[in-house]
């Protein structure tokens, strides 16, 4: 275990100790059963999340892996969308479910392909085609391929190179018209390097675009988040500062005053408030994820309005979201706009250390079990149909600050797309 880790863990744990028997119990089982397939958020790398539920009754304590949020591979806006209506009072029963909320977004298909393997979903290459995924934990041969959701099925596009890999690949993404991922490789008598890949979505032989050497894992990370961006691919690193190399291959080069910072969703990069010194403090409530934001192109500056008795806040490229503990009061989930403006009420069961969809939808799990998806705009929620199992355990669904959800129902996969939900 690393210093950092053996430093979150004391953190996580006490806070867990502070949460009472009953929550303990579900939510534990709840956060062992989770899986994240697609990503693990973090450029956020150590802004593991203490997460406060249903406004304040129980605690639960996940760690954020290695890896930056990851984004949309099409229609990526900055956008603010309508203005959310005011929260409304608390459901007293069940939403109704999404096949009834939001039919055009929902689409079921089976959780495996033919041949029995399970596929990873990654990422939406359009409205009717996915990008997917195979070789997670059904061998060690890792495929992908294109998913057509309105009945097309899978068509393989690639294998991706394993050898001498001692990493899945990570940060699965797409973009004009070429996917692009990275692994960890070790080489008889090299240098350890996170290695970049790319091939063409309609198929082919994967290419090398460039080697990212891994000198000091420990202090510098890995690779946080990949990008296509025109005819190149931008990535940050774990330790800080943004890099672009040419998809035809090349040497990877810094993107001038970056240093330091990470990649959010190009142009934009940012940082996170005072992280190592937080981690040795053991006030991790206290970090605010992307806090700083600089838009590399036009010089831009989005630095996010937080007050003092707010913590567990985490921002976007356009709204951050948290909680406030006033004296005297209860904690409250709020979100707001970076400048401060738009401030409004978030239901007490949502979860604060997921990204919401879009900067707009929100999961919330209440006490009582289930996972509703809750829509910041129209103040509406609908319930996935997700549901604990015999051990309490619940696989909650995947997603990130994109448009695709993901998750899985019996023997169905279900996806959702954001995007189409007006």
């Amino acid at each position: 275990m690393t210093d950092i880790e053996d430093k979150l863990t004391r953190v996580l744990t006490g806070a867990a100790d502070q949460v009472p028997e009953r929550a303990r119990v579900t939510l534990s089982a709840a956060v062992r059963a989770r899986r994240r397939p697609r990503r693990a958020p973090a450029a956020l790398l150590a802004a593991a999340a203490v997460v406060v539920v249903a406004g304040g009754a129980g605690t639960a304590v996940r760690t954020l892996g290695p890896s930056a949020v990851k984004q949309p591979a099409v229609n990526s806006t900055d956008a603010q969308g309508p203005t959310p209506q005011p929260t409304p009072a608390p459901e007293e029963k069940l939403p109704p479910p999404i096949e009834r909320v939001w039919p055009r977004a929902l689409h079921k298909i089976p959780a495996k392909l033919p041949d029995g393997r399970v596929h990873h979903p990654q990422s939406l290459l359009d409205d009717r085609t996915m990008l997917v995924m195979t070789g997670r934990s059904d061998g060690t041969r890792q495929f992908l391929w294109t998913y057509g959701l309105e009945g097309g099925g899978p068509r393989r596009i690639a294998e991706i190179p394993t050898r001498n890999s001692t990493l899945y690949a990570e940060d699965v993404t797409a973009g004009g018209g070429d996917v692009v991922w990275w692994a960890s490789y070790k080489d008889p008598g090299r240098q350890r390097v996170a290695r970049i890949w790319t091939v063409p979505v309609g198929g082919g032989t994967p290419r090398k675009v460039a080697d990212v050497p891994l000198e000091n894992i420990m202090k510098k990370g890995h690779i946080g988040k990949l990008e296509v961006v025109g005819r190149d691919v931008v990535f940050s690193r774990e330790s800080g500062g943004v890099y672009r190399v040419p998809l035809r291959g090349g040497e990877p080069r810094a993107v001038p005053g970056t240093e330091g910072r990470y990649l959010l969703r190009w142009p934009w990069v940012g940082r996170h408030t005072d992280r190592d010194n937080l981690l040795k403090q053991g006030d991790l409530a206290k970090l605010i994820v992307f806090a700083e934001l600089f838009n590399v192109e036009t010089g831009e500056r989005r630095d996010a309005v937080v007050k003092p008795d707010e913590k567990f806040v985490r921002c976007g490229v356009n709204r951050c979201y948290g909680q406030s503990l006033p004296t005297g009061a209860g904690p409250r989930n709020f979100v707001r706009d970076r400048d401060g403006s738009r401030e409004r009420t978030l239901p007490p069961d949502v979860q604060l250390d997921d990204q919401p969809g879009l900067e707009r939808f929100y999961k919330r799990m209440p006490m009582d079990g289930g996972v509703f998806l809750y829509d910041l705009v129209t103040g509406t929620s609908a319930d996935l149909g997700v549901r604990q199992d015999k051990r309490g355990g619940m696989l909650i669904p995947d997603g990130g600050f994109d448009r695709l959800m993901t998750y899985r129902v019996g023997k169905r996969m279900y996806v959702v797309d954001l995007a189409a939900i007006r």
